[in-house]
């Protein structure tokens, strides 16, 4: 190679590695710093130094009549008109007669999320998660992203066989589990989306095939190992990523004695509640006197479908969302309650025609579970907050349910923010 060919070569490689480290530092810089704060008043969240109080969704926009695998709506452009379809292409439904008219505008389920005054949405990591996607959800919609692993839940993460379930002292298992968190933190650790880890979901539920809890984990039966390797994975992802606390995701409170124990690392617990109309009971006080953390509502709601009138309940749905809400906002640092709320995710953004059956059919009574609602019956496909009306429309129609305009208009409207309140 000639002397002038090797010296450019030279140039433009040193170029190049200046470019990728100053784009590195552009990219650091623009990751918030999240921090979790302890006062005589109790536990609060802070981003950049700017107080913050979760107002969440659990996010996705599925397809009727198909499965979703995870993330899929990420990619999915069923028009072909080069934008993902329910973020920016969804309508709003507004006489409910399942047909688009004229005045009904492509609106984007973003735009509906930042408009109802959600600023979070929760989701689980995976190979389909699009980045791009994400920034542009923070930064022109202001929402960011709680980003969570299954950390063995479904067998998702640990490879182990569905029979056995994950098993948490298996070296193998945690040895895959470990490496599916380490890839997670150091896709996304330096992204401005980035609110915190959760790892798990209700991990600590033996669960049931008759409501959807089954994990498949031995957590239950062996919480110590169990607690013992969240610490462990706690401590490698705060050698990682220092500017993000790291939850677990529970559905019990069974296991707080183990994590005060063998979990020190543990910043924020996360509770998955269904608890009835009344909020969350003894829960705050549980925490507070057994394992002294700050505390998301990871999982809460109802759904709209009232099985003794065979019909829909809105009005039940949305007074049941209010209750929840108030006491969340009373158990934080601004209330007058326990003072470890740091806000909570409802659960869903939409209803889910998959959970039971066939996932062409909006079903009422498969995979419906006993609890504390009007009709005694929780309809897992009827929990989200917004309907897609008959099906015929999907992914794009969305009609809003009566919580919907509840959530806009009252409980999270920024007239009504806590954290101003002081």
């Amino acid at each position: 190679m000639p002397q002038e060919n090797v010296f450019r070569h030279i140039f433009y490689r040193a170029a190049f590695i200046i470019v990728l480290f100053l784009l590195s530092a552009v990219l650091s810089a623009e990751a918030a710093v999240v921090k979790v704060l302890k006062s005589n008043n109790g536990w609060k969240l802070s981003v950049d130094d700017q107080d913050y109080f979760i107002k969440g969704i659990e996010y996705s926009a599925d397809t009727i009549g198909e499965y979703p695998e995870s993330n899929d709506w990420m990619h999915s452009d069923l028009n072909n008109n080069g934008k993902i379809d329910g973020p920016y292409d969804s309508w709003i439904d507004y006489d409910r007669d399942n047909f688009q008219s004229p005045d009904e505008h492509t609106t984007g389920d973003f735009a509906l999320l930042k408009a109802m005054g959600c600023n979070t949405i929760r989701i689980y990591h995976s190979e389909k998660v699009n980045k791009e996607l994400l920034r542009d959800l923070y930064k022109n919609y202001g929402i960011r992203v709680i980003m969570g692993n299954f950390f063995g839940a479904y067998t998702k993460g640990s490879g182990a066989d569905w029979h056995d379930g994950t098993d948490y002292s298996n070296p193998l298992h945690k040895y895959r589990m470990k490496e599916s968190v380490r890839k997670m933190v150091n896709e996304h650790k330096d992204e401005p989306y980035v609110l915190m880890w959760m790892l798990g979901n209700e991990n600590d539920s033996p669960g049931s095939e008759a409501n959807s809890t089954k994990t498949n984990t031995n957590a239950y039966k062996n919480p110590q190992a169990f607690a013992s390797f969240l610490n462990e994975t706690a401590e490698m992802i705060k050698t990682m990523d220092k500017n993000h606390p790291v939850g677990v995701c529970n559905a019990t409170t069974k296991f707080l004695p183990y994590y005060k124990k063998y979990a020190p690392a543990i910043d924020i617990l996360g509770f998955n509640q269904y608890s009835g109309p009344y909020g969350f009971g003894v829960l705050w006080n549980a925490v507070k006197n057994g394992y002294d953390r700050p505390i998301i509502i990871t999982e809460y709601g109802c759904d709209s479908y009232n099985s003794l009138k065979s019909h829909e309940d809105e009005e039940y749905q949305s007074k049941y969302h209010t209750a929840a809400w108030k006491d969340i906002e009373n158990n934080s640092y601004w209330g007058k309650g326990r003072g470890n709320s740091l806000g909570g995710v409802v659960y869903s953004w939409m209803d889910k025609w998959w959970l039971s059956g066939s996932p062409r059919v909006h079903d009422t009574l498969l995979g419906a579970w006993k609890g504390p609602v009007n009709d005694g019956l929780f309809n897992d496909e009827w929990l989200g907050i917004v309907s897609q009306g008959n099906g015929k429309n999907s992914p794009f129609q969305r009609q809003l349910k009566a919580v919907y305009y509840t959530y806009q208009e009252e409980l999270w409207n920024p007239l009504n923010d806590i954290t101003k309140k002081e």
